[in-house]
């Protein structure tokens, strides 16, 4: 019997694992190791420090969310050997595969940041974890205003539309409080506008503009100053701050460090169109392990799904990989106020005006806010739980980026 074995059980690895007992014939054993047993619904970790959801809106036990004939171990993964076709975990146990898929996911890494410990979850917070998430919303239902920074320390990170999204939810939060007055927003990016797409950023640049949020474009993070309660870029540039939102350093899982698989941030060096590791023939990434110039983001692996499914299926049965993956990303962009943006790109076409999924209908709006986009974005939770992690395709949303209903921008 052959054995496909799968690192990770979050949104990249269910959703294999799904898709791939669908496929296999009963001479393969799937096996998939993960070393916690909850899925969280990450996308929501937006909402909570807003009350708009709560932590038990988010989790989920993971073995309920996988098909009955993949086995699920849980366990920490110490080493990886490539060349051995073989995976250990922490307490000795080792299995061995004919094919690997690395869905390892990143995580953030306050520590690498001099300072950013310091004060963390007390004026200094992430919305990148579930805690860090809880601990801002219980500071922020009792903050009576002040100056709150976000900063984004360096690219790549998980959804790099987040940050955007949490400055505009909390323009809308402190205005339903009625405090907006006495709070200021600001934004430190090291990219040199908004978003990393032009024509996506000149128009959030308008949208913060609107909401009188502070943009500082092109800050790169060297120190965070907690005595001072500034933060410093490598040009000693200093932000002042009472309250501070950090995505902190996004790195690759350290068992890929550990296996002397990665780059210097832990992602694997994968072909951007067939999945294929660079150096593993048998080995195949899906989300964020991968260093793909692609958004890190749940829509990502979606769309990588299709792709992921030919190309083991071709390369197991000795045929050329021929399916190709384009870059595909879909975001929405909560602006606030029950409204939000919709965006569709790769890694060649900008996102562009227009509707999706349907050409002329929609219903939803590309480029610009809606109220129906902002529903979009609350369904995409009972989507995301009941379609994407079961590896189903979502009617009319293929992983292929379609040019139809898209209205290109005229230079």
């Amino acid at each position: 019997m052959k054995t496909l074995l799968i690192l990770g059980a979050g949104t990249g690895g269910t959703m294999t694992a799904n898709r791939m007992a669908a496929r296999l014939g009963e001479d393969w054993r799937i096996v998939i190791i993960d070393k916690d047993d909850k899925h969280f619904y990450q996308p929501g970790f937006l909402f909570i420090p807003f009350g708009v959801y709560k932590p038990s809106d988010v989790i989920k036990q993971k073995k309920n969310l996988l098909p009955s004939r993949v086995e699920v171990l849980f366990g920490e993964i110490e080493l990886i050997e490539p060349e051995k076709n073989k995976v250990t975990l922490s307490g000795g146990q080792s299995i061995s595969y004919d094919y690997l898929v690395v869905a390892t996911g990143c995580d953030i890494h306050p520590e690498e940041t001099p300072g950013m410990t310091d004060n963390w979850h007390q004026n200094v917070f992430d919305f990148y974890t579930l805690e860090g998430a809880t601990k801002l919303h219980e500071f922020f239902s009792k903050w009576q205003g002040g100056r709150m920074v976000l900063n984004v320390a360096e690219m790549p990170i998980k959804c790099p539309v987040a940050p955007l999204e949490f400055m505009f939810l909390a323009d809308w939060y402190f205005t339903q409080r009625g405090i907006r007055n006495k709070v200021e927003l600001t934004y430190a990016t090291p990219l040199p506008g908004a978003f990393t797409k032009p024509t996506c950023s000149i128009m959030l640049a308008k949208v913060l503009k609107r909401k009188n949020i502070n943009i500082i474009p092109d800050f790169n993070l060297m120190e965070v100053d907690n005595d001072k309660q500034v933060i410093r870029s490598y040009d000693e540039m200093e932000i002042p701050y009472d309250v501070f939102v950090s995505i902190p350093l996004n790195k690759g899982a350290e068992v890929i460090k550990r296996s002397g698989m990665g780059d210097s941030l832990n992602f694997i060096p994968t072909d951007k169109h067939t999945l294929q590791t660079e150096k593993y023939p048998n080995i195949f990434i899906i989300g964020d392990a991968g260093n793909v110039p692609a958004s890190k983001a749940g829509s990502v692996a979606h769309f990588m799904l299709d792709i992921l499914e030919a190309n083991l299926l071709s390369h197991m049965q000795g045929r050329e990989m021929t399916a190709k993956f384009d870059g595909h990303a879909n975001c929405y962009i909560e602006t606030g106020f029950g409204k939000a943006v919709l965006i569709d790109f790769n890694y060649d076409v900008e996102p562009l005006p227009g509707t999706f999924p349907i050409p002329g209908i929609g219903p939803f709006t590309l480029l610009g806010e809606s109220r129906i986009n902002h529903l979009g974005k609350l369904a995409f939770k009972w989507i995301y739980w009941n379609m994407l992690l079961k590896g189903i395709e979502i009617p009319t949303v293929h992983s292929h980026m379609s040019m139809n209903g898209k209205k290109p921008i005229a230079k």
